[in-house]
């Protein structure tokens, strides 16, 4: 079956007895994006609390402090997140996302870093969350940037990982965490970086398959 960015930015019918679909139709897709878009909604500065301007600077529109001696300039920029191929002999780790934006879609065990912390640190401890897997990373597999998160645009740093501990059990930020053969891997793929890395893996596999296989031939 083959696997499918979600692009879809509608809300499910309201049902307030389902909480899943309660948080999803709750959402406020098209405000958020509309806030993402428009700076992230800032109208003043953080700094002295005088109004933002808008003022074109190196080929970009950026916002700038209207008073002249404060020198605050708000770059608009992508959000760090860190994350974690993982995959075994039982398939690929995936994650069933259970907060908005798109609730109820996979993805791999990722999420944003947190001020003190590494990549590697954020994608370990994003897993333990998510999974209830301690895992240990192995290597970088790749970098990804993403705008299809409503919230933010991102850059995603994913590795690749193995399992030295834990119990696989969805945590408080996914309903199901499941490994899935790569021929298997569900349509509802969250994000376009997570179904591009998992094309990626499918593509790093099939060659390395037909590495050993020629190998073998001789």
């Amino acid at each position: 079956m083959a696997d499918k960015s979600n692009s879809s930015q509608d809300s499910p019918p309201h049902d307030s007895s389902n909480p899943t679909i309660s948080k999803q139709a709750d959402f406020r897709y098209q405000e958020m994006v509309a806030r993402k878009n428009n700076f992230n909604g800032y109208r003043f500065c953080p700094w002295c609390a005088e109004e933002l301007l808008r003022r074109e600077m190196d080929g970009h529109v950026r916002l700038v402090c209207s008073k002249s001696t404060c020198g605050f300039i708000f770059y608009h920029n992508p959000i760090p997140g860190a994350g974690v191929i993982i995959y075994t002999e039982k398939g690929m780790l995936l994650v069933k996302r259970a907060h908005p934006p798109r609730v109820g879609s996979w993805c791999l065990p990722a999420g944003y870093m947190e001020w003190a912390e590494s990549p590697k640190e954020a994608a370990v401890r994003e897993t333990k969350e998510e999974t209830g897997l301690i895992v240990e990373i192995d290597s970088l597999f790749d970098v990804y940037s993403g705008d299809d998160d409503p919230r933010t645009n991102a850059v995603l740093t994913l590795y690749e990982a193995h399992i030295v501990g834990g119990k696989l059990e969805a945590g408080d930020d996914a309903l199901e965490a499941e490994f899935f053969q790569l021929d298997n891997i569900p349509e509802d793929i969250a994000f376009v970086a997570h179904h591009q890395a998992i094309a990626d893996l499918r593509s790093r596999v099939e060659a390395k398959t037909l590495t050993e296989s020629k190998s073998t031939l001789g």
